[in-house]
């Protein structure tokens, strides 16, 4: 963990902050405040959260060592607050995108963009879930039914669409934050003339909260330029 810059040293503060912000418990954080608060589910950070494991298994061994050593039981507590803070941002981390998972599992399933942002083991208890829950469905309820209602995705034979299966509400509002200065930002869909486009471009300043559409800034969140709140 970063330590404090020590006093009358030539370490530029602002330089110091910057470092501070990009440790990797605070870019879990990020991570975890960006899930928690987009409505559908995000790219998996597969590096981060291998280094924040190799991390968490170096703090264990660590306090392990330390409390072996009979070090000042208060210095110990201090490496245990790194520990529970890091093992909680990772669980917590993980356990929304699992809920995520068993919320829309059938929509990820079959849309290759959210698919691929999973990792490994996410799709394999993806491709478990639909299975367990297609065979309950099948077996419970769905062959009982007559056979123009027998889809787990579809109300009957004649619905165009998937409108069984639930899908995330990229219409919902969040509270964000740019990183830098934004402009372009089109806060409606569809087709638009240009007098119509210049109304309806957005502004962001860094730093300022906004409250905003999230479809609006999907892509954005996505490059990392823009944080949930």
């Amino acid at each position: 963990m970063a330590s404090s810059p020590v006093e009358g040293s030539s370490f530029p503060l602002d330089d110091y902050e910057a470092l501070l912000s990009t440790t990797d418990v605070e870019l879990l954080k990020r991570a975890w405040r960006n899930e928690k608060a987009a409505p559908e589910i995000l790219r998996f950070e597969t590096d981060l959260t291998d280094r924040i494991r190799e991390q968490i298994q170096l703090m264990e061994e660590t306090v392990e060592e330390k409390s072996a050593a009979g070090i000042n039981p208060l210095s110990i507590s201090l490496y245990q607050m790194d520990l529970d803070r890091a093992q909680f941002l990772l669980r917590s981390y993980l356990r929304i995108r699992i809920q995520k998972i068993e919320k829309y599992m059938f929509h990820i399933a079959k849309t290759d963009e959210l698919w691929n942002r999973l990792s490994r083991e996410e799709k394999s208890f993806t491709r478990r879930c639909t299975d367990d829950l297609k065979q309950h469905l099948e077996e419970s309820v769905l062959s009982k039914l007559p056979e123009n209602y027998q889809s787990f995705q579809r109300q009957s034979v004649i619905s165009e669409q998937d409108d069984m299966v639930p899908e995330p509400q990229l219409d919902t509002f969040v509270v964000c934050r740019s990183k830098e200065y934004l402009t372009g930002i089109q806060l409606e869909d569809g087709p638009v003339d240009d007098r119509q486009l210049l109304s309806k471009l957005f502004e962001m300043e860094p730093g300022v909260l906004y409250f905003i559409c999230y479809k609006s800034i999907k892509a954005l969140v996505e490059s990392g330029k823009i944080d949930l709140l």
